[in-house]
């Protein structure tokens, strides 16, 4: 069963307080698209298009969610502009529902990882370039295993950095779980073995595996990651059961350029979005789900440990578009 619990109001005043530089941008925006207007018509429409696309939510959803406003405005005949704030939070939390694990959850809240009773331990491959907080978000997300009184082993596949080891080594000594290592440059498909066959003899119940994060060999990257998943299932045959891709949410687009050469050489099945709180690019959460066709699990939104929140899209939508 899932280990977390409902989204509580100290996480939706974290997420107000994380998404304010990009609700103030999207606001100042929308104020002047709407200008002067009392309806939505065709002008609104395209100071809209031009909103979201500058609001880095990408331009193919973009144009999505004009085509679901426009089909609405046309359905009701009239719109007024003072109705588009909340017209489109609906469209855009039902664009993000539709990728979404858990689109039925009626508080838009994604589930944490359902740990199966049938196999020990819950096996999650964590993916993501060099710099986009993938090391922390393992540690963090530790934490919160631990804190739901799970045992947690970590996974240092990332060897050819010895940065990735020594910091992966601390957030272990931090949250008090084992850390499995080899030494520098050794194969990281041995180091996720011996994760793997230290984790199932010691009766673990969460293995996450942090593995390198270089793009600039797509080829060498595949075969990499391939290799970590067969000798995996040597172990486990079930493994992983998750890959967890990680992003940097403040650098927009190039974040949605990265998730897109990640799944062309492996299949992601989950997203972390982090460094939300120091951006206004946070409408990259947005497109990169609904391109991607893959859930956000994870937005980060800050330093602290609880900082990473499961993603809740009704409320991460209600953050950007609110008035108050």
């Amino acid at each position: 069963m899932a280990f977390f619990g409902l989204f509580g109001k100290k996480n939706k005043e974290t997420l107000d307080k994380g998404l304010e530089k990009t609700k103030v941008s999207v606001f100042d925006k929308l104020t002047r698209a709407v200008a002067g207007k009392s309806k939505v018509d065709d002008d609104v429409l395209d100071n809209l298009e031009e909103v979201l696309i500058t609001s880095d939510v990408g331009v193919d959803t973009t144009l999505k969610i004009i085509e679901r406003i426009e089909e609405r405005v046309s359905r009701d005949k009239y719109v007024s502009t003072g109705e588009l704030n909340s017209i489109l939070r609906d469209e855009i939390a039902a664009l993000l529902a539709e990728n979404s694990n858990n689109p039925s959850q009626p508080n838009g809240e994604e589930e944490g990882w359902e740990l199966p009773h049938d196999h020990k331990p819950y096996v999650i491959l964590v993916v993501g370039v060099n710099g986009v907080g993938k090391t922390t978000t393992i540690g963090k997300l530790a934490w919160q295993f631990k804190q739901a009184g799970k045992k947690v082993y970590l996974g240092a596949a990332d060897t050819f950095r010895a940065a990735a080891v020594e910091q992966l080594c601390i957030w272990g000594e931090r949250v008090g779980v084992p850390v499995v290592k080899q030494q520098m440059g050794s194969d990281p498909a041995s180091v996720a073995y011996d994760t793997l066959s230290s984790a199932k003899a010691n009766n673990a119940d969460v293995v996450l595996i942090d593995t390198a994060g270089r793009l600039h060999n797509k080829v060498g990257l595949m075969n990499e990651l391939k290799k970590i998943k067969e000798v995996m299932k040597k172990v486990l045959p079930e493994a992983p059961d998750e890959v967890l891709l990680v992003l940097d949410g403040s650098t927009g687009q190039n974040a949605f350029e990265q998730a897109k050469q990640f799944a062309a050489v492996t299949q992601i099945t989950s997203l972390a979005i982090t460094k939300l709180d120091g951006t206004a690019k946070g409408g990259v959460v947005i497109g990169i789900s609904d391109q991607l066709k893959v859930p956000v699990k994870y937005i980060g939104l800050g330093e602290g440990m609880e900082d990473l929140q499961l993603f809740n899209r009704k409320e991460f939508v209600d953050s950007l578009f609110s008035e108050n």
